[in-house]
């Protein structure tokens, strides 16, 4: 009689964050355009990290911002990432829990590394067939939301992924966070302040009602170039990974 043999479910990737903020914690304007605000070094920060990611993600809206690629940003950080072991080029996932994006995204144009789609089941027949003509790969998680945890469990079975780099937006990023999926957090902190209490921050969506519900996560590291402060948050709650 052959004994059973208990399989573990596939592993996590370790999942990390970038984000500039403004003093007041807003990542765009209350019209959710997207303009950036931060310094050059803040710019070549988040080049940095991606160069230490296999993969990183991002939501359809966000994806759609003009000039947006997701990819490494040029020779000097492709060399970074294989100076690090990693492939020249990171996977790109996209966010889409229905399946909508704008066909002719400037992602679309630049076919450097396979571009990845996940979505729920609410997205209809109509636009599955046309992410199928522009993405690697389109993968259904869910029913009627995107099944996160899902959905980064294959990316490391499928597509190697150990580490995932989270760029946003914020509904896409506070859903996540408030599954506990973000192992780290990184911030900066713009000397500007945009107020308006519609302006997306990094944490939108899904929202804690009481204190004990809130996601806490530890100061590791902060750093003080010029007027921006560079800080790292780790989160409380160990995630298996």
């Amino acid at each position: 009689m052959k004994s059973k043999i208990n399989k573990k479910s596939p592993k996590l990737p370790f999942v990390f964050s970038n984000f500039a903020i403004t003093a007041d914690g807003k990542i765009a304007f209350a019209n959710r355009q997207f303009i950036p605000f931060g310094s050059k070094h803040d710019h070549e920060h988040m080049f940095e990290l991606r160069a230490t990611a296999d993969a990183m993600m991002a939501g359809s809206r966000t994806v759609e911002t003009p000039g947006t690629t997701m990819g490494p940003g040029g020779k000097k950080f492709q060399q970074l990432r294989l100076t690090h072991g990693l492939s020249e080029f990171n996977l790109r996932v996209i966010v889409s829990g229905n399946g909508s994006i704008n066909p002719r995204a400037d992602i679309f144009k630049h076919r450097f590394s396979p571009i990845i789609m996940l979505v729920s089941e609410r997205a209809p027949e109509k636009q599955l067939r046309q992410l199928h003509g522009l993405a690697d790969e389109v993968k259904i998680f869910g029913a009627k939301e995107l099944d996160l945890p899902a959905a980064l469990r294959w990316l490391r079975e499928k597509w190697k992924v150990k580490r995932l780099l989270c760029e946003g937006g914020g509904a896409l990023h506070g859903t996540m966070v408030r599954a506990g999926l973000i192992n780290e957090l990184h911030l900066t902190i713009c000397p500007k302040i945009f107020g308006g209490r519609d302006a997306p921050t990094f944490a939108d969506n899904d929202h804690a009602v009481k204190l004990i519900d809130a996601t806490t996560f530890k100061l590791v590291s902060a750093k003080r170039i010029r007027d921006e402060l560079f800080v790292v948050y780790r989160a409380a709650k160990k995630i298996q990974i």
